[in-house]
């Protein structure tokens, strides 16, 4: 059976608004909920039919529904699907359900299992790209079960950039992904951040938006993150003084750290980048001003 091009969004942040605007610019029928009504009133002005409670949103969708759900890993996901009144008491059978969040595999293997069994199909989507790629295509990293990933397929490459979506057999297998994607970004940020130190810290008084920019065409470390930086410089200046040498993190490099070490896997470059965010609280310095810098680049995490 052919996916119509409607949807419900639940979740309407920086990264689940941008994939709504997407959609509806592309002639999705989008409704949406966020727990915030006046951040839904917002998107209503943007093509975007919004909905004030969970019920409401599931009432306006015809069957066999999918909802898409960008939400903060943990207790966000965990109420919105199984609290009273959630979106389990108010999906019916043949309906699915999409985790686009950053939420740990492990708990998107447990919730699989509790899902499924009422019928309702269940996949998890890794989401990589930042806001703009949420907004302009995205890179997926897409789990669950083949047959779900082919019905739905048609939405994935909607939303992605030209072959930026990959499915991975099994609950959970998206999300694993995703979680090993953000621990190599840790690692790879770091080695960026200490290279552009030794740069400033050098004798040749280096422009660093210059080495940003021939490092970024042809070498072999051009890439995003590259770019993002030389982005970043411009913005606000080499010396990065609006920017904190305190660097935020969330779950994601950490995670990919304990599940290797479980696993009985090295992953040394990824343990120390994410300890350098925890002790940079401490000890804030340039270093971390430009791993914070390209967090708020791609991710818009702030300075």
């Amino acid at each position: 059976m052919a996916i119509k091009k409607q949807i419900g969004m639940v979740g309407l942040g920086k990264m689940g608004g941008n994939i709504a605007l997407q959609l509806a610019e592309k002639k999705w029928d989008v409704f949406a909920f966020n727990r915030t009504a006046r951040t839904t009133k917002g998107f209503e002005k943007e093509g975007i039919v919004g909905r004030f409670s969970l019920s409401e949103l599931m009432g306006s969708l015809e069957a066999p529904r999918v909802i898409w759900m960008m939400l903060p890993a943990g207790k966000p996901v965990e109420d919105t699907i199984f609290k009273e009144g959630g979106l389990l008491d108010l999906m019916d059978e043949g309906d699915m359900l999409i985790d686009a969040g950053n939420s740990f595999y492990m708990d998107s293997v447990e919730r699989a299992a509790r899902i499924v069994g009422r019928g309702i199909k269940f996949v998890d989507v890794g989401v990589s790209g930042g806001p703009g790629g949420a907004r302009n295509g995205a890179c997926l990293m897409v789990g669950g079960q083949k047959e779900s990933f082919e019905y739905i397929e048609p939405l994935y490459k909607e939303i992605s950039v030209i072959d930026g979506f990959q499915f991975f057999e099994g609950y959970g297998a998206g999300h694993f992904v995703k979680m090993v994607h953000n621990g190599i970004e840790y690692g790879m940020m770091q080695a960026i951040a200490e290279g552009f130190n030794v740069l400033r810290e050098s004798d040749y008084n280096i422009d660093l938006i210059k080495a940003t920019d021939v490092y970024g065409h042809g070498s072999v470390i051009a890439s995003a993150l590259i770019s993002w930086l030389k982005e970043g410089y411009e913005k606000i200046g080499p010396d990065l003084e609006d920017a904190s040498g305190t660097v935020g993190f969330t779950g994601e490099g950490e995670w990919t750290v304990s599940i290797a070490k479980e696993m009985g896997l090295k992953t040394e470059n990824i343990e120390q980048a994410f300890n350098f965010r925890v002790n940079s609280k401490d000890n804030p310095d340039y270093v971390g001003k430009v791993l914070t810098v390209l967090r708020d680049q791609f991710g818009g995490h702030g300075l």
